[in-house]
């Protein structure tokens, strides 16, 4: 997936006014309108400056899109970080209609933030302010044991110059045993107050998962690889394996090959429907530096007549 430099799309500067950034809109939305343009790419051109004209007109989106910074040029290879909106508060103003109709850059951005607004419309009429999303990043110990947390969101808005702005608010969070990876944590009336009641919306917190230095996460299970003695595999026996609860026992099976997986049913995010732990087996071959163990390798290659690569015909 490429990166889209939207304010290089508008031919504007990062730190633009919203009233500089609708004026260089119009402007090229003018000049490459396939109704009235010759240019061979007006088509093309003014899909682009449309798709950076719906994020850079809205302060929310257009503060979500900051955060990523500017470190990238457009058509490089990219791919968001996991974290990368940790901590934004968005209000769901986002059109069910721009992700499909934008590039896969949008989509990759944009499109949680539209579903979200979809699941807000069975509330829109109700007689509250409007609902609110972020999203939450916590590590896999939180999901199986449940933490709390303390939240910093940034709520943007435009200052009186027209540029974006943040309010910033610290929230105390429990995170439940058994969240998963794209659920959302409803905090009731955290939201944003109706102007006339004053009657407060609801906060959707979406979970996600920092990265792990032994585990691997997908949907509610976890893998791990874990290194296991040549004699270990060949002979079986019990080996003890880390889980982000603590350890367990575990009967690896005789003769076990080098990436076998084993699942341990249940044993994954305790969620209401428990997802499993799956635990690759790594044969990790101690070093031949000593004569005794040099002369044990030569007795295992005497006795085993093992040959690899028999099934390529050598």
């Amino acid at each position: 997936m490429q990166y889209k430099d939207y304010y290089n799309s508008l031919g504007v500067k990062r730190d633009a006014s919203q009233s500089d950034i609708k004026k260089a809109y119009q402007r090229l939305a003018r000049k490459y309108h396939p109704d009235v343009s010759k240019e061979t790419d007006a088509e093309e051109r003014f899909k682009e400056v449309g798709e950076a004209y719906a994020v850079l007109k809205d302060p929310e989106k257009r503060a979500a899109y900051d955060q990523l910074g500017n470190q990238w040029k457009s058509g490089e290879q990219f791919r968001p970080p996991p974290d990368w909106n940790d901590g934004f508060e968005y209000s769901g103003g986002f059109s069910d209609t721009d992700a499909a109709a934008f590039s896969d850059f949008f989509e990759s951005l944009f499109g949680a933030q539209a579903n979200a607004r979809a699941e807000d419309a069975a509330t829109r009429f109700h007689p509250h302010g409007q609902d609110t999303h972020a999203k939450i990043v916590i590590n896999l110990e939180d999901a199986y044991n449940g933490a709390t947390r303390t939240l910093t969101l940034r709520h943007p808005h435009l200052d009186p110059s027209g540029k974006v702005a943040f309010h910033e608010r610290h929230l105390n969070v429990n995170i439940p045993k058994g969240v998963y990876a794209g659920q959302h944590i409803r905090l009731k009336g955290q939201g944003d107050a109706e102007l006339r009641s004053g009657q407060p919306a609801d906060l959707y917190l979406e979970i996600s998962f920092e990265s792990h230095s032994i585990y691997t996460i997908k949907g509610k299970d976890v893998y791990v690889d874990i290194p296991v003695t040549p004699w270990e595999a060949a002979l079986g026996g019990q080996i003890t394996v880390p889980i982000p609860s603590g350890k367990i026992k575990v009967t690896v099976p005789a003769n076990s090959t080098h990436g076998r997986l084993m699942r341990l049913k249940g044993r994954g995010i305790p969620a209401k429907l428990p997802g499993d732990l799956f635990v690759r087996l790594q044969i990790v071959l101690p070093a031949a530096n000593t004569a005794e163990v040099r002369e044990a390798y030569e007795n295992l290659k005497r006795v085993a007549d093992f040959n690899p690569r028999k099934q390529l015909g050598v």
